[in-house]
């Protein structure tokens, strides 16, 4: 026999007050490995534990939640088991509403302590001086490929990447009405605007486009004129009061920007293996006929797959290049080490950005 709403309502009740006396004996748990951690001088903070955790519990999963969804409830979880040691300050792409600010809490969840910068310098100086313990920054996007700046600042800093979280983004068109009458400028980051060049071209050909620190920027300047738009997440748009005149206006409707984790290595260092690992490098080879073959050798040879092969100017006046590339795998594995030991033979310049566990 079926039940009835009410006796559906009352086991649902009674199952909720049983996951709160399970979360705070998970919280007291939590509490005491602190206790532990903080005796032994060892860090909060592990995402290759967290990574194998979320993992088991896919694995587990009979469903009817999604594996996302366990996600999304255990990255939760941890985040607020974790404040109660010590709350994590990181530092993202402001202000408020930012994609950026989104991959932070994606990453750590929604209990930490927000740091938001100007600019991805400010985000990587917060994090070298400390006033953050961690930084979040975009490194590249599937339509509009890396973002440079980026990269550039990875070449001289003493920060090293221990995580990193994927985000589809979705591009809304935001301003004071609901409407695409009257507007005259659009404002967002230059990366949007390149992600919806196409949609601007055919509904907006004739408003002017303004660069802006960050899409959120851009949705503030919107709150300030009725005749401008923004281009930014709805979470912005409530941020500043703004309706969504049009939902989803980014050209690929599998956008998707890749952000990683950064740190100093005396604040967390390089994670253990998780199973799932990844290795970022940069390296640069002298200036030869097949120089940048031969970096490839070692690769094909110890047989490590390699994700990711980009190309910057050195700005060196002699063009040159240097070679920022990701790899499978982790140090700890007896042929990836081979094959990082033959490839710094070849190197000019040679520097492991991070080892850190893959997101999902």
């Amino acid at each position: 026999m079926a039940k009835t709403l009410p006796e559906l309502r009352t086991l649902i009740d009674a199952a909720d007050r049983e996951l709160l006396l399970l979360l705070n004996q998970r919280a007291a748990l939590a509490n005491e490995v602190g206790e532990i951690k903080r005796a032994e001088g060892s860090t909060v903070f592990r995402p290759e534990r967290e990574a194998q955790v979320i993992s088991g519990l896919q694995s587990a999963n009979l469903g009817p939640l999604k594996n996302s969804n366990i996600a999304t409830i255990w990255r939760e979880i941890m985040s607020t088991c974790r404040a109660l040691e010590a709350p994590q300050r990181v530092a993202y792409l402001g202000p408020a509403g930012t994609f950026s600010e989104e991959a932070a809490v994606r990453f750590f969840g929604s209990s930490i302590e927000h740091v938001p910068c100007t600019s991805f310098d400010e985000v990587f100086r917060a994090a070298t001086a400390g006033s953050a313990d961690f930084g979040v920054v975009p490194v590249e996007n599937n339509t509009e490929g890396v973002v440079t700046r980026s990269l550039d600042l990875f070449l001289n800093s003493p920060l090293h990447i221990v995580g990193e979280t994927s985000l589809l983004v979705r591009h809304n068109l935001l301003r004071l009405s609901d409407t695409l009458e009257g507007i005259t400028a659009v404002y967002a980051h230059p990366q949007a605007l390149a992600q919806c060049q196409n949609w601007l071209n055919t509904h907006l050909p004739h408003a002017e486009r303004h660069a802006a620190s960050s899409n959120a920027e851009g949705a503030r300047l919107a709150s300030t004129n009725p005749a401008w738009a923004g281009i930014a997440s709805e979470r912005a748009g409530g941020e500043f009061g703004l309706h969504v005149a049009a939902h989803a206006i980014q050209d690929d409707a599998f956008n998707r920007t890749r952000f990683v984790v950064v740190c100093l290595p005396q604040t967390l260092q390089a994670p253990q293996a998780s199973g799932k690992d990844c290795i970022s490098l940069i390296v640069s080879v002298p200036n030869r006929p097949g120089a940048v073959h031969d970096i490839l050798v070692p690769l094909k040879t110890h047989g490590v797959s390699m994700t990711r092969f980009e190309s910057r100017p050195a700005r060196s006046g002699q063009w040159e290049y240097y070679f920022y590339i990701d790899l499978q795998g982790h140090p700890s594995q007896a042929h990836v080490k081979a094959a990082l030991d033959d490839l710094r033979q070849l190197c000019a310049f040679y520097k492991v950005l991070g080892t850190y566990p893959v997101s999902d």
